[in-house]
């Protein structure tokens, strides 16, 4: 007699797109727990790595990642040959992932769900691109196929599911605030006035905490893309263009090749310096806030908050959302983690993977 998780055995054929610093976290973290999740009946079965010019095909592996390093076994990518591979032709249960940051990879997605692949990622792109699309994304989410996006917007914390459990027991949003930046969140927790802000910008660059190039984080705009998601997940028809940005980098600076930028940044430190300390002036802490009030007016910007304010006391590169609902109105609810950083994300991605795959029918 068969023990009883082989009679509730699911297999997922899983591929990847985008085998970065995220995408070869997650494939570490799946390769550790493919025993653990075997034993309660979840087979993953990877059936192919894509980047961006070259693709690795292959469902027989026995080990997930055991054979991606070996270069005899690339060829050039293409998507659409890759997801028709990872979909097979038996019917079974099929899952793209895609860590890459890429517009024209997200412009694949109600494809592939329209294919029956279910897709799962930590891009932004499509969360926060054009509405027209990111409402197809979700029309071709029929017949079980499922679209997941919880690390877009704070890499593994519980964001995404937390305000989509909220609404669907029938609470109302009426306002989202949040450090949606880890970046920003380890800047501002620093910058005291005990060191100019360049100097910690230039050792949080050293740290890998920024984007190679640091104007990507300082912009803003990364941040309202976060937004839009949060906002379109709360069922506004809000777009990246709606969002007002604050941005952190002096006009006189936004247009230098990067190498010129990184040799300018004490221009930074007059301007940091002044708000600082009107924030010191008025008894408060800087910090940088992405905000959705009940009107639909969504901001990113460098605020003034008072030094008892939840924010006012985040850690290193914590990320923290505060929702302000019907039900958590006088008291908001607030979830608050690290925010930034591979392992994390990948988790993030991984823990979507879990929630699709336990709502997988059971083959005998």
């Amino acid at each position: 007699m068969r023990p009883a998780f082989q009679a509730r055995r699911r297999v997922l054929a899983v591929g990847l797109i985008g085998p970065g610093r995220v995408g070869s976290a997650l494939l570490a973290q799946l390769r550790t727990a493919q025993s653990r999740l075997a034993l309660g009946g979840l087979e993953l079965k990877l059936c192919g790595v894509a980047a961006s010019k070259r693709m690795w095909l292959d469902s027989d592996d026995p080990e997930l990642n055991n054979r991606c390093d070996r270069a005899q076994t690339w060829r050039p990518s293409d998507l659409d040959e890759f997801a028709a591979h990872v979909r097979g032709s038996d019917g079974g249960h099929a899952l793209l992932i895609d860590c890459s940051a890429n517009d024209a990879v997200a412009s694949h997605y109600a494809g592939w769900l329209a294919a029956g692949l279910h897709v799962i990622t930590p891009n932004k792109l499509a969360g926060s691109g054009p509405l027209a699309r990111w409402q197809a994304i979700h029309a071709a989410c029929h017949g079980g196929m499922r679209f997941r996006y919880e690390a877009t917007v704070c890499a593994g914390l519980p964001v995404m599911q937390t305000l989509r459990d909220l609404l669907d027991t029938g609470d109302e949003l009426l306002a989202v605030d949040g450090m949606l930046s880890g970046t920003l969140a380890w800047l501002c927790n620093r910058h005291d006035g005990q060191q100019p802000f360049s100097a910690l910008l230039r050792e949080a660059h050293a740290l890998g905490y920024t984007e190679p190039d640091p104007r990507e984080d300082l912009s803003g705009l990364d941040v309202a893309r976060k937004l839009v998601i949060l906002a379109r997940e709360a069922g506004r028809a809000l777009s990246l263009a709606d969002v007002e940005v604050q941005s952190l980098v002096p006009p006189a600076l936004v247009g230098l090749p990067d190498t010129e930028f990184m040799q300018r940044l004490d221009e930074l430190d007059a301007p940091m310096a002044a708000q600082l300390s009107a924030a010191h002036a008025a008894g408060g802490v800087l910090r940088h806030v992405a905000s959705l009030d009940r009107h639909g007016r969504a901001s990113v910007r460098l605020a003034v908050l008072p030094a008892t304010h939840p924010f006012a006391h985040t850690r290193l590169t914590d990320n923290v959302v505060q929702f302000t609902t019907r039900r958590y109105c006088d008291n908001p609810l607030l979830v608050q983690g690290p925010g930034a950083g591979p392992e994390v994300t990948a988790a993030g991605v991984f823990a979507d993977l879990l929630r699709i795959a336990e709502a997988l029918e059971p083959r005998a």
